[in-house]
């Protein structure tokens, strides 16, 4: 069923088209002004659909406390705890932020580079102890916004390039399930968000030997790059990319802000991020720290509980 929310965000997907076009008439001759327009768009629909306590801004870096500083990223959610005075600094400090890299044009370099720079950053923070949750999360959010992507042509596949860069720069660069990249967004094509289960132990009941062919005989936890695409199986004529990337990103934030809850609650039952499917990456139950691995192995763990840091699933 359609609601009038899939219409507002259908508003600011158009928007975000019509200043695409618009963007690219003068990109060539000047792209870097292309490039900071593209950045205020992203920067203006949080702002407008975020609680008003954010901050976003614009251009800047990222000081973790062990010292690494990331490269230049473009568009920054500060938490509403953020002092004041360092808001035009240029230079963000870690422990308050949901940051972003924006193309207005993506490529596959781009896919991977974003990777690459989720990888380092979140493999620089102090690894959190103590649940699931904490220990599969950073602590910050990161991703990818673009209008739209390089692969036009009309036997183009770019939603299987995306993909492909996607997994490959994975691979190569993510060591652990908390380093992955939490968000893609393509505006006219899709999004893909990281998923995370917990951990299938062999030791749940309904663990069989199907299950033991899929995910081993010692059990796995699993991560995902899901992907809601425009115009895929079950997909809704009134799906947006942009629905899915601001009902992901409120269900992130609603882990630290519970007033964002019951919106998210809403989101969902209206089903703002739309149908979704992908590939999944397995991983061992070393990823988990002394602490908690023996109660994650036997399985102990809560299923539809919201916020629960030790629920079967992110």
């Amino acid at each position: 069923m359609e609601h009038d929310i899939h219409d507002f965000v259908q508003k600011a997907q158009g928007d975000l088209q019509a200043e695409y076009i618009r963007i690219q008439k003068h990109a060539i001759e000047d792209p870097g002004t292309a490039g900071d327009q593209g950045e205020e768009n992203w920067a203006t629909l949080f702002r407008e659909w975020l609680p008003h306590y954010f901050h976003v801004v614009t251009k800047g870096r990222i000081l973790t406390d062990s010292g690494y500083t990331s490269p230049q990223i473009d568009v920054f959610v500060l938490y509403p705890s953020y002092p004041r005075i360092l808001l035009d600094k240029k230079l963000y400090l870690s422990g308050g932020v949901a940051a972003f890299e924006c193309k207005t044009t993506l490529t596959a370099a781009h896919v991977k580079e974003a990777v690459e720079t989720s990888a380092a950053l979140k493999s620089s923070l102090p690894r959190r102890e103590g649940s699931p949750y904490k220990e599969l999360h950073a602590g910050l959010i990161y991703g990818l916004l673009a209008h739209s992507h390089s692969w036009q042509g009309e036997n183009s596949k770019p939603l299987e390039n995306i993909e492909n860069a996607l997994w490959t720069a994975d691979a190569a660069s993510v060591r652990h399930p908390r380093d992955s990249i939490d968000l893609i967004t393509v505006s006219d094509l899709a999004t893909w968000k990281a998923t995370k289960v917990t951990y299938l132990s062999p030791l749940l009941p309904f663990y069989n030997e199907e299950s033991r062919k899929i995910y081993g005989p010692d059990g796995c936890a699993t991560t995902a790059y899901v992907c809601h695409a425009i115009g895929a199986d079950r997909q809704k004529e009134h799906f947006s990319p942009i629905g899915a990337l601001l009902s992901e990103l409120f269900s992130e934030l609603a882990w630290t802000f519970p007033d964002m809850r019951q919106l998210e609650e809403y989101f969902r039952k209206v089903n703002l991020g739309g149908s979704g499917q992908g590939r999944m990456r397995q991983w061992s139950i070393d990823i988990y720290s002394s602490k908690i691995r023996e109660r994650v192995y036997r399985g102990e763990l809560s299923n539809g509980v919201l916020y629960d840091e030790w629920h079967v699933a992110f």
